[in-house]
């Protein structure tokens, strides 16, 4: 396949050939840029926090089940504005004292704020969870809502974590979960211009077809965590620096 040339691209509502040919390209680069699996998402993101085995007490699977999803969903709370290993942490912290519904329920305040410190606003997720746990047991018979529209009724859930929820917790592929590294990334490789990671989930959901919807998001996550750092990125050991929009200014920009 042609490579793109190295121009700044300009991305308008339809999708051009060029830019499909940009991304595609792109995106294999990434892939293999990824095979190390060495990122921090990639051991300790949000799919690896919840215990699989959950309530080991309960010989029932739907309860078992139940507390995964929970579990699933908290990690996901607590993810927002944190760092990986801090987030995984915490949930290890949750789960020794005990992490589902009617644990979060029952646990004082002030007491999950000492389990959840140093996770990023601490303090207001612990209200948030308790909330959560509550909401759940009274309208969702204890159990985590399978639609995003559901989960994002719940305080302290977006829609990049529904989807994550979703696609984690049921195996379902209703959108793609963009964060601010997928979102930063996405702006930067010249697939799209948006200012938000909203807007930017509802672009990619036109662009990509849904096989690539539940990979885009751990792929880019890493990649932004290793080498398309926020601030001074990697350009120098980037494989589509050639073909990236970004390269040039932002490794001049890093050397300083």
């Amino acid at each position: 396949m042609k490579r793109p040339p190295k121009i700044k691209l300009e991305t308008t509502e339809a999708q051009s050939c060029d830019i499909e040919d940009l991304w595609k390209e792109q995106l294999d680069r990434i892939t293999v840029m990824r095979k190390s699996g060495d990122a921090p998402v990639d051991t300790m993101g949000c799919h690896k926090l919840a215990d699989p085995l959950a309530s080991p007490e309960h010989y029932r699977l739907s309860i078992r089940f139940q507390t995964f999803r929970f579990q699933v969903l908290l990690a996901l709370m607590l993810s927002s504005q944190t760092k990986d290993e801090v987030t995984s942490a915490a949930m290890m912290r949750l789960r020794l004292h005990g992490c589902d519904i009617e644990s979060m329920i029952n646990i004082p305040t002030s007491e999950l704020e000492k389990l959840l410190c140093p996770v990023g606003f601490y303090k207001k997720k612990a209200v948030f969870i308790k909330k959560a746990a509550e909401v759940l047991k009274e309208k969702y018979n204890g159990d985590v809502p399978d639609t995003a529209e559901e989960l994002c009724s719940l305080a302290g859930v977006g829609p990049k974590m529904a989807h994550l929820v979703l696609q984690i917790a049921w195996n379902k592929v209703d959108g793609i979960a963009v964060d601010t590294h997928v979102h930063r990334i996405v702006n930067r490789l010249g697939w799209m211009k948006t200012s938000t990671p909203e807007k930017t989930r509802e672009k990619l959901q036109e662009m990509l077809p849904r096989s690539h919807w539940t990979t885009i998001n751990p792929l880019l996550v890493g990649f932004g965590q290793r080498i398309c750092l926020p601030v001074k990125p990697k350009c120098d050991i980037c494989t589509c620096q050639d073909i990236c929009p970004s390269s040039t200014k932002l490794s001049k920009k890093s050397k300083k």
